[in-house]
């Protein structure tokens, strides 16, 4: 074992940073949903969080059956991380934000003074006058 480049100590420190990032991670998404009034322990579900999630950006849960379609999957996930920026009164440019540099975007839009705005993706209702 004398022949590796990491020492112990170096590898330990690793594991714990990236414990870290993930521990924060999860409390972003947790906080995200509960600021959306969803139970925060529904981001921990794989799955039942796409469906909680679809729920928050207000398109309908049938959509989760895209997250099974190659190709289609990647689509959709930008297209709901855009409405879940959205969905929190942020734009395009934080979105590309949320894809690109999660790490650090996600924590801002949890822990962060955005607030709730309703869903994004609802369909929008013009009233025409007669």
């Amino acid at each position: 074992m004398e022949n590796s480049n990491l020492s112990t100590d170096s590898i330990w420190t690793i594991v714990v940073i990236v414990l870290a990032l993930v521990v924060l991670q999860i409390a972003a998404m947790w906080r995200i949903y509960e600021k959306a009034g969803k139970p925060g322990w529904a981001s921990l579900i794989p799955f039942y969080n796409i469906f909680v999630l679809l729920q928050i950006v207000k398109k309908p849960e049938w959509w989760l059956v895209w997250y099974f379609l190659p190709i289609a999957n990647i689509v959709v996930s930008i297209w709901v991380t855009n409405l879940l920026s959205k969905s929190f009164g942020k734009n395009e440019a934080f979105t590309l934000g949320l894809i690109f540099l999660s790490i650090i975007f996600y924590p801002i839009l949890g822990f962060g003074n955005s607030a709730y705005q309703g869903g994004a993706g609802a369909p929008k209702v013009t009233q025409i006058n007669v």
